[in-house]
């Protein structure tokens, strides 16, 4: 019997105050938790950053995507946690990460500003699907730079 595969995006404001080297180091940390903790509840997905915003997409079986949902809005780092999207899907879209951080590179910080740039970085006005599509986009690009 196979489990379906629901996948939630949502957005929360950063709530990690500090300097450059320790927000990235909380950054790093968050990653490592999450890479960690998601593996085992079989979760897949992507994070991104962006202008003091946190933008993620979240996919597995529906009780794990939840509670793990359920413990990002108990986290002190995100403030203002909105959900943007949770639905049924027939495949996942990040099959390969566990909790991958995509535009880190400077090609991709460019690409990303502009979308910052033209939408503010609202991902209320964005939506569920355009926040999907950006997060799906940088993690091809991530994975053939790696290639």
């Amino acid at each position: 019997m196979s489990e379906t595969l629901h996948q939630l995006v949502y957005y929360s404001r950063n709530a990690v105050s500090g300097d450059g080297a320790n927000f990235a180091a909380e950054v790093n940390s968050i990653l490592e938790a999450s890479r960690r903790n998601n593996e085992a509840a079989g979760i897949t997905g992507a994070l991104l950053f962006n202008a003091g915003v946190f933008a993620q997409v979240l996919e597995g079986p529906l009780e794990a995507v939840e509670a793990t949902f359920e413990r990002i809005q108990q986290d002190e780092r995100h403030g203002d946690v909105s959900l943007l999207a949770l639905e049924p899907i027939a495949h996942r879209s990040f099959t390969h990460w566990a909790m991958g951080f995509v535009g880190q590179s400077c090609a991709n910080a460019q690409r990303f500003a502009d979308v910052g740039l033209a939408s503010g970085f609202d991902p209320a006005r964005l939506g569920g699907q355009k926040v999907h599509a950006i997060l799906y986009d940088l993690t091809l690009e991530e994975e053939a730079a790696a290639a």
